[in-house]
């Protein structure tokens, strides 16, 4: 974490209200980059938006004249360069970030819920899909060729992969998505089924290799890793979210795998798949509310592993919940009344962002306490006024031959400046440059350009306030700006935008005045005249009489 060292740990290194929103057409999902600089979300046109988060602007919109549909997920590639768009009209597009370019599209049998880059290659070359009504499936995305997926062990048992399919080959109710995700560099597979079992995949050879078995048995909705790759998250139909220790190496897990299928001797294969998985994954903890329980949605780890978050999928609510590693609840963040429906933790400050069914995107952060004495050691914080006696000596000048150094640095030692600190990014190799930000390309100030300005902003909300911008107090305080009223904000399809600030009180003061009091004229022209007087000028100058005074 970059700021770590001065991070009060007595009120807890999460997020408390919310900070600021951003608005373009209808969101849909959202994505960080690997440092948490760039924000992609995919909105229901088809189109992706990349905000720039540093300052909460947008920085690229690619837009596929292909495709229309809304967009189901957005993945970055390991160094920035590329950016994965799964849509619902059964597309995946892989796009270059910082030309703006498409670099391939392919259609897929049925619609990809989820698309996730290969994380171990700095290149991206196969994906990992998960189909609405299919098996998860690695998608070649230079020839197109697709891998279906084993998704249960009668599946490997019967040495037969499954294919697509609304129903199972039994007769049961219509197939339910599967829920998959790479590990941290991309050697297997792990696959949350709707049995309520966890199969660990080698999607090279497609080859089951561990098979765990989850408590209830419930269909498993998500399932996601933490950033350092430690930790796995599922999140099942039984209302609860588990944890589990990934007890093999982050690297090489293949080569374990290997020497656990030489060690352990069992005759049955269901068996020994089950024996090689408890020496894969623990359960470590289970989140759920006891008392209302409710459903989770998008459920996900903080950027350092250390919390956990889920929301409530509860129609009108937009309740956030986090708890800590050892299972223990330590805040509920409550939104506006609007449905959440995607959520996302900043991959290196305490932030979270998170999407509405309307569409808008909200960014939670601290709420930090003013503290002048981190400035000023010296400083005194006073309860009250209290009358102060200088010292007789206080201010006597002091001579520069009396003055007593400090400080015991030699200024005469070297700086280096070229050795660069290890960052919490253990795994970043440098042997590519890493896109972290995008060049800005600033709209030209022209009447004509201006009024394509517009249909996207930043807006930032007062820092106790965490309800709806769409509240009618906001209305009635005159924070939110009628959107049909001006020009610059009218969404006539531009991609420019200039960012909304919420005014101040004696901003809103002077705008008040002036609707109550004539423009008086002191010797110069409106800018902009009425129709009625136009014609009274045209009028006087066909009379010969002068207007010098209108």
């Amino acid at each position: 974490m970059m700021n770590a060292p001065i991070i009060d740990p007595l009120q807890g290194d999460f997020p408390e209200v919310i900070e600021e929103y951003l608005e373009h057409g209808v969101m849909k999902c959202i994505a960080f980059n690997r440092r948490g600089t760039l924000l992609a979300a995919g909105c229901s046109d088809g189109s992706c938006v990349i905000w720039d988060f540093e300052t909460r602007g947008i920085a690229k919109e690619l837009r596929d004249k292909e495709c229309v549909a809304a967009i189901t997920s957005v993945c970055w590639s390991k160094y920035g360069h590329c950016i994965l768009v799964s849509a619902a009209d059964k597309s995946l597009t892989l796009w270059d970030v910082l030309n703006g370019e498409r670099i391939t599209r392919i259609v897929l049998q049925q619609t990809p819920l989820q698309a996730r880059l290969h994380p171990g290659s700095s290149t991206p070359s196969i994906c990992l899909a998960c189909p609405l009504s299919s098996a998860p499936m690695i998608v070649d995305l230079n020839t197109g060729d697709t891998n279906t997926l084993p998704i249960t062990v009668s599946d490997v048992s019967n040495g037969v992969a499954p294919a697509s399919r609304n129903k199972y080959s039994d007769g049961t109710p219509p197939f339910t998505p599967t829920a998959a995700c790479f590990n941290k560099y991309g050697d297997l597979v792990y696959v949350g089924n709707s049995k309520g079992e966890i199969l660990i995949i080698d999607h090279n050879s497609n080859k089951l290799r561990a098979w765990v078995p989850v408590s209830g048995g419930a269909v498993i909705k998500n399932i996601v890793f933490s950033r350092n790759g430690q930790y796995l998250l599922t999140n099942s139909n039984d209302r609860t979210i588990r944890i589990y220790d990934n007890l093999l190496p982050l690297k090489n897990g293949l080569g374990v795998l290997d020497d656990l299928d030489k060690t352990i001797d069992e005759i049955d294969s269901v068996e020994k798949l089950k024996l090689v998985g408890s020496k894969c994954l623990a359960l470590f903890r289970e989140f759920q509310d006891t008392i209302t329980k409710m459903h989770w949605k998008a459920p996900c780890f903080s950027g350092d592993g250390e919390w956990v978050i889920g929301g409530s999928a509860s129609k009108g609510e937009h309740k956030i919940y986090i708890w800590d590693r050892a299972g223990h609840l330590v805040k509920i963040l409550e939104g506006p009344k609007e449905a959440l429906i995607d959520l996302a933790w900043h991959p290196v400050h305490p932030i979270i962002v998170s999407v509405s069914l309307t569409g808008w995107v909200y960014i939670w952060a601290k709420d930090y306490t003013e503290n002048w004495s981190a400035f000023a050691p010296d400083f005194k914080e006073l309860e009250e006024n209290e009358e102060y006696v200088e010292r007789e000596d206080e201010f006597d000048l002091i001579l520069e031959s009396e003055k007593v150094k400090e400080s015991d640095v030699n200024e005469d030692d070297e700086v280096d400046i070229m050795t660069v600190d290890k960052d919490a990014f253990s795994d970043s190799d440098m042997s590519q440059e890493e896109l972290c930000f995008l060049p800005a390309i600033p709209c030209p100030d022209v009447p004509e350009q201006q009024d394509k300005c517009g249909g996207s902003s930043s807006k930032l909300m007062d820092g106790n306030h965490s309800g709806s911008p769409l509240s009618e107090e906001a209305g009635q305080n005159g924070q939110m700006t009628n959107h049909a009223s001006s020009p610059l904000e009218e969404d006539t399809g531009g991609t420019r935008i200039k960012r909304k600030r919420k005014p101040s009180e004696k901003g809103l003061e002077l705008q008040a005045e002036k609707v109550r009091k004539p423009v008086k004229a002191s010797g110069r022209l409106s800018k902009v005249k009425s129709k009625s007087m136009v014609d009274q000028d045209i009028h006087n100058s066909v009379n010969g009489d002068d207007v010098s005074d209108n």
